[in-house]
């Protein structure tokens, strides 16, 4: 093999990071015939368990179906309309001023990742624990440096790892590879080894997360609401002044719903939070001031049934996403290549997280399998993904300028102002994602 035409047949591949792109990657790889395949995921906990709510539009699952992303075995749950609330005195739901189109099926994460998993091949080298220190070049390859590291077997699934081994100390080593595949989300090696002048910018706002099981809605009990008010197939938008809340329901991987719901709104001000680093706020770590501010916003801004269905969720469960973004100038580098957050991050107005992940995993199976008589096959690879990247980056920000940022008197507007606003927001009518190109 040159430097420059890779051998996918037989060949070595790593996979940095273990979510959802990283396990759709890896199939794209085993499926363009990959050798074998290794996937460094640096948490150890159970990837799982992981309750957050996505969504996938109609049409781009017909796509991903039809690729062998994603079928009917991953549970989910048919939305069809989504409903924009504003605040109006005591109404338990507040008033409705518009009614829009969802045809969106929900996920929730850790079921979606457990499917994707289990489609791996049994010899896929699946290894937790262990962190990816450094990316480095080798003679028609590339290196990993490896951390976490103990004699070669520790955090191993699935097989035994994969490449050519080279201790470096005590807990460190070295592996090559012939394709490294970079899935480790927005505060990526890889990347930053491929572009790393790239860095994720703060949008000056957050994303509160949290998720309530259905049958504690019950216990809301507003006088003249039904037990159960809203329809399985509803997204509501709750809107106010300098942010949004979504909710909708997801299924818990047991046969039953849950109410997942994701605040946008700025922080309060003078909060230093060190955002402009990367970083997030897990579960259990919500700080007295934040917890503050999202208790004004459940019981001030928003309508009092949407705002205490969110209080449903005990603090400990609350975790905060602050939004960032940008895109890598392509998805290629020599032996390298991205996917997911790993090489475009999108806000998640955009309703298209998932779905670009699996799209990449897809678009690069194609690419792996037409290198062979195709040697620029990756290259363009790079760059139909970059160009769908830069799309999606330039929605999330349209979105978030109209949902948080600078949002309309919405006690002002009805259906045909939501309609016209949505419209000049969405733009390119990309909401959902852009479609995967064959």
């Amino acid at each position: 093999m040159s430097r420059n035409r890779i051998q996918i047949a037989g060949a070595e591949v790593a996979v940095v990071g273990g979510s959802i792109a990283g396990c759709a990657t890896a199939l794209a790889a085993h499926r363009a015939g990959a050798g074998r395949v290794t996937i460094y995921e640096r948490t150890t906990g159970r990837l799982a368990d992981r309750g957050v709510g996505l969504a996938v539009h109609n049409a781009r699952y017909a796509e991903l179906a039809a690729a062998g992303y994603m079928d009917t075995a991953m549970p989910w749950v048919q939305l069809a309309t989504r409903r924009w609330y504003v605040r109006d005195g005591s109404a338990p739901l507040g008033r409705q001023v518009g009614v829009l189109p969802f045809p969106f099926r929900s996920y929730c994460w850790g079921p979606l990742w457990q499917e994707l998993r289990r489609r791996l091949p049994e010899d896929t080298a699946f290894r937790p624990g262990v962190r990816v220190a450094a990316v480095g070049d080798a003679e028609d390859g590339a290196v990993l440096h490896l951390d976490g590291v103990e004699n070669g077997g520790e955090g191993v699934e699935n097989g035994e790892g994969g490449g050519e081994r080279q201790h470096t100390g005590a807990g460190r080593r070295t592996e090559r590879f012939d394709l490294v595949i970079g899935a480790d989300g927005y505060r990526s090696v890889v990347r930053d080894t491929a572009f790393p002048g790239v860095r994720p910018g703060y949008a000056g706002y957050l994303a509160w997360r949290g998720a309530v099981p259905a049958d504690r809605l019950t216990e809301l009990g507003f006088p003249g609401l039904p037990a159960d008010p809203w329809a399985e197939e509803d997204c509501i938008y709750g809107v106010f002044p300098g942010g949004h809340v979504i909710i909708y329901r997801i299924p818990d991987g047991r046969g039953g719903r849950r109410a997942n719901w994701v605040l946008y709104t700025a922080p309060p001000a003078g909060l230093d939070l060190g955002l402009d680093t990367p970083t997030s706020l897990p579960p259990g770590t919500l700080t007295d001031a934040l917890y503050t501010h999202l208790a004004h916003v459940t019981d001030e801004l928003l309508p009092p049934y949407w705002g205490g269905l969110m209080r449903l969720t005990p603090r400990q469960e609350v975790f905060i996403q602050p939004m960032y973004d940008f895109t890598a100038p392509r998805y290629t580098a020599g032996r390298l290549l991205l996917a997911g957050d790993a090489a475009t991050v999108a806000r998640p107005h955009t309703g298209a997280g998932a779905v670009k992940a699996l799209q990449d995993a897809a678009a690069l199976e194609a690419a792996l399998h037409a290198v062979q008589e195709r040697p620029d096959a990756l290259a363009a690879y790079g760059a139909e993904r970059g160009e769908t990247g830069r799309t999606m980056v330039e929605l999330g920000r349209r979105l978030g300028r109209f949902l948080v940022q600078d949002t309309p008197d919405w006690h002002t507007m009805g259906q045909a102002g939501v309609e016209a606003a949505w419209a000049a927001a969405d733009g390119s009518g990309a909401f959902g994602g852009r479609e995967l190109k064959s």
